[in-house]
């Protein structure tokens, strides 16, 4: 084990996953956080890690090889929409896309290998895209990525997807609603007021999975008393369930004043979010749990959210 607990993903071949011409989910967003991690010295307690790209087995885990081709293709030429209109093209699009994958299935490794008991990856948690078409400035679903990896690599079945971005993790979602075996937990800004529209309080799974999934709708405008009224929820499903690895999509987009949400929560309501997920982690899991940056689109709510969450896990 490290002597630092924690590990950070950041480099160029992060950054590079953004889309041009004043759209919301921009380059920018990579520096910004580390910005702030260096003004707070977090730095200094974590260890940083290079990207690394995502070898074509690992994609085709969660994706179709026809998906992934067409995404191939189009970041060549990078013209046109890969979905109806929320995630155009760009070229080197393949490449980013590879590396947010890659960068978390190589943190998954480091820590079940006990390099780090756990991992922050910035440029992660692109939770809208589903097996073959991409959704809501997603490509690739690192998070579908990172069940089916732990899964297939580590024979780890008891995997709990948390999420607390202002948009439900419909990818997510939808990818496993029949598996019995996901706990997944979100908390989302209510769907009838928001993209995508989905993750109703009625939407617990299907199939033999009806009742095994947690969605935690709230209204426009809720705040840190609101995420302390449903959070209590999140940790009784968890500890019911006895996860053996946690994943945290932990977007910036509900913290209060992005410009495409309506949430107002605090860094703080993330931060308790982690603190609270590696006490379960410690419980449960080895203390294995990897958090993905997820949305965002202000970049002081980026900055700090983010970095109330490192801070969190590097204290746990």
């Amino acid at each position: 084990m490290s002597s630092k607990d924690t590990c950070i993903y950041l480099g160029q071949a992060l950054a590079d996953y953004g889309f041009k011409d004043g759209h919301p989910f921009g380059p920018q967003r990579h520096d910004a956080f580390q910005t702030e991690l260096l003004r707070l010295g977090l730095d200094r307690e974590i260890t940083v890690q290079p990207p690394v790209a995502a070898s074509l087995d690992r994609l085709q885990l969660f994706h179709t090889e026809d998906y992934i081709d067409r995404v191939r293709d189009y970041s060549v030429s990078g013209h046109g929409y890969l979905d109806g209109g929320d995630t155009p093209s760009f070229v080197g699009m393949f490449e980013a896309a590879s590396h947010v994958a890659g960068s978390v299935t190589d943190a998954i490794d480091r820590i079940m290998k006990g390099e780090f008991r756990r991992a922050f990856s910035p440029i992660a948690g692109l939770h809208h895209a589903r097996r073959h078409v991409a959704a809501g400035f997603c490509v690739f679903n690192d998070c579908g990525i990172a069940i089916e990896y732990l899964r297939a690599q580590y024979g780890i079945n008891r995997v709990a997807y948390i999420d607390i971005d202002a948009h439900h993790g419909d990818g997510v979602f939808y990818s496993f609603e029949d598996d019995r075996d996901l706990l997944f937990a979100d908390i989302h800004q209510d769907g009838r007021t928001l993209y995508p529209g989905t993750g109703n309080i009625n939407e617990t799974g299907a199939g033999a999975a009806v009742g095994t999934k947690l969605n935690i709708p709230v209204p426009p405008f809720a705040d840190d008393t609101v995420f302390h009224d449903v959070w209590p929820l999140v940790e009784d499903y968890l500890r019911r369930n006895q996860p053996e690895f946690i994943l945290l999509q932990c977007g910036a987009d509900s913290i209060k004043g992005d410009p495409i949400t309506n949430m107002e929560f605090s860094p703080a309501a993330h931060a308790h979010a982690a603190q609270q997920l590696c006490r379960i982690a410690d419980d449960y899991c080895q203390g294995r749990m990897l958090a993905m940056g997820g949305g965002g689109y202000n970049h002081d709510n980026i900055a700090q959210g983010w970095t109330a969450v490192v801070n969190a896990m590097v204290k746990s």
